[in-house]
């Protein structure tokens, strides 16, 4: 068992807290590492593994929302994009800036004058950016820039900025790992069953249950938030007195392809209108996002046929000379969004709510998070904690927008790769490639992976010949970072999961190399390495490349 997580379930147990945190996603890992800077005593409880759920199923983008200027939606649209700014100065090896361009067909005049002031507007409400302004391109110079996009029609492009966040499992342990660095607890599959109670019918806590080593845990708080994301209705079922849903759930779905573009694209489909991305991603294309409503269990949502068929033939359509059709891997998230009924489920807003059961209900002790973005985490996790302080009686002022996370304590992190980094690693004789790995995954917590391959150089030996990761990057994981399965360290820790191959070539050699660390005999191996291709199923299920090619891709 991991070190953090076994120190975690012991103060589970006998601790109390000012307030329990249910749900590791980075809404819920966010609100912990505002709440521990403000001298909260905090835990946090999630029933699978950090950024398991809708967290890690997203298009990776930090932005302002470009299509929310459509409805006018102009205060969330600004609040994103003051986020977005913030998250590129706090986490600059996880946020990095992404070029777009908005390709223009045709010659509507009506849409031709939407689409300009839509691009003045968004310039507008960014103000305070650091990124360049929108403008546009013409023709030759779209078709110099991206040589196989349709030409048919192109009349130029409107180029703007925003950002992505390639790895953003690793921004939710980053703010993990900076609220137990304030002595927050935090502890993966550890399930909250049901909420406590105390006479009054005041919420004290959760009944926390151990789904590795079983057991369970009374885990007394003053304050309780909910913030399992797609799972709230299932969460407050008992607290919900009016049995009313408090979410309309939608289904988003990316495909990732051998790489066909060079930029990123904003692209209108032509079958129904609805907007999607082409992102470069990791040296891949990420193409998504779809979005239909939908009634099943949130961890069982995946891609099916028509999902593949409808973004593939759209991205064919936009370049018709790229291997779009050669899908790697699929992944399916569910959106939490706020309750309307009578729209369409692209026009639903993606504004967040907080909602104080006391006042709803009248149970005391228990808020929970209702929607949100992932560029909006932060906000609503000071959001949540301003509240949860007024609450306690606790004088606190936030600090997250201006304290760097772990990993982002650098003035720049090419000037750091340069000077710290590459200096250490050519004395430890890793390759160039592996010092770009670590600097994009772990930036100035790069250090700390070196410290592990100088005392024993075996941990500078790669994992899989395919790809840069080291041995000390599993060590790290499964003491550190709370990697308790395959699934946590190729998934969620590591980029390896997120090759094409999904780190299938190799997964038995890790399965060794996990289990020696975690005390697995050969059994415990065997059920790991089959978990892992049960979890990556459905993201393979519509796969067209062996996992051979994908390997060499």
């Amino acid at each position: 068992m991991s070190r953090t997580r076994a120190a975690g379930l012991r103060m589970l147990a006998t601790d109390r807290f000012d307030l329990l945190v249910v749900g590791g996603g980075i809404v819920g890992a966010g609100i912990a590492r505002d709440a521990a800077l403000r001298g909260l005593k905090v835990a946090l409880v999630e029933q699978r593994d950090l950024s398991s759920g809708t967290t890690s199923r997203p298009t990776r983008l930090i932005h302002g929302g470009l299509r929310y200027l459509e409805s006018l939606d102009l205060g969330l649209v600004r609040s994103d994009l003051r986020e977005r700014e913030v998250l590129l100065r706090i986490a600059p090896h996880l946020v990095s800036p992404l070029p777009f361009l908005l390709p223009g067909y045709g010659r509507n005049l009506l849409d031709e004058v939407k689409l300009r002031a839509g691009m003045a507007l968004y310039d507008l409400l960014s103000f305070d950016k650091s990124l360049p302004g929108c403008a546009w391109l013409p023709r030759d110079e779209v078709l110099a820039a991206e040589p196989t996009l349709a030409a048919d029609g192109l009349r130029g492009a409107w180029r703007f900025y925003d950002a992505q966040v390639p790895l953003v499992e690793r921004l939710v342990v980053e703010n993990a790992l900076d609220a137990t660095s304030y002595g927050a607890v935090v502890a993966n599959y550890a399930r909250a069953d049901q909420f406590l109670r105390d006479p009054t019918g005041r919420v004290t806590g959760a009944r926390v249950r151990d789904a590795r080593g079983g057991g369970q845990y009374d885990v007394r708080a003053a304050l309780t938030v909910n913030a399992t994301g797609p799972w709230l209705d299932l969460t407050t079922r008992e607290l919900n007195t009016t049995r009313r849903p408090l979410l309309r759930l939608t289904r988003g779905v990316h495909l990732v392809t051998p790489s066909g573009s060079r930029n990123a694209h904003v692209l209108f489909a032509r079958s129904d209108g609805r907007l999607f991305f082409v992102i470069p991603w990791l040296g891949y294309s990420l193409v998504g996002t779809t979005d239909t409503d939908y009634f099943g269990d949130p961890a069982s949502v995946a891609a099916d046929a028509q999902d593949v068929a409808y973004l593939v033939g759209e991205a064919r359509r936009a370049f018709p000379s790229a291997a779009f059709d050669q899908v790697h891997y699929t992944w399916a998230g569910v959106r939490a969004l706020n309750r309307v009924e009578g729209v369409p489920e692209g026009q639903v807003s993606r504004r967040h709510a907080l909602l104080d059961h006391e006042r709803s209900e009248g149970v005391a002790g228990v808020v929970s998070v209702v929607g949100g973005k992932i560029t909006a985490y932060r906000a609503i996790a000071e959001e949540v904690v301003s509240l949860v302080a007024r609450k306690l009686g606790r004088q606190t002022q936030p600090s997250t927008d201006r304290r760097p996370l772990p990993g982002g304590r650098f003035a720049d992190l090419a000037a750091f790769t340069r000077s710290e980094l590459e200096p250490r690693a050519r004395a430890l004789e890793l390759a160039p490639a592996t010092v770009a790995h670590l600097a994009q995954v772990y930036g100035s917590l790069a250090d700390e992976v070196l410290d592990l391959v100088e005392q024993d150089s075996a941990l500078g030996t790669r994992l899989c010949p395919h790809q840069p990761a080291i041995r000390a990057q599993l060590v790290r994981a499964t003491q550190d970072e709370w990697a308790m399965t395959l699934g946590d360290f190729l998934l969620r820790r590591s980029s390896l999961g997120l090759a094409a191959c999904q780190g299938l070539e190799c997964v038995d050699r890790l399965a060794e190399q996990m289990g020696d660390l975690l005390g697995w005999d050969a059994t415990d191996r065997a059920e790991h390495v089959s978990a892992y291709r049960a979890e990556i199923e459905p993201m393979r299920r519509f796969s067209t490349t062996s996992v051979s090619e994908a390997a060499h891709a």
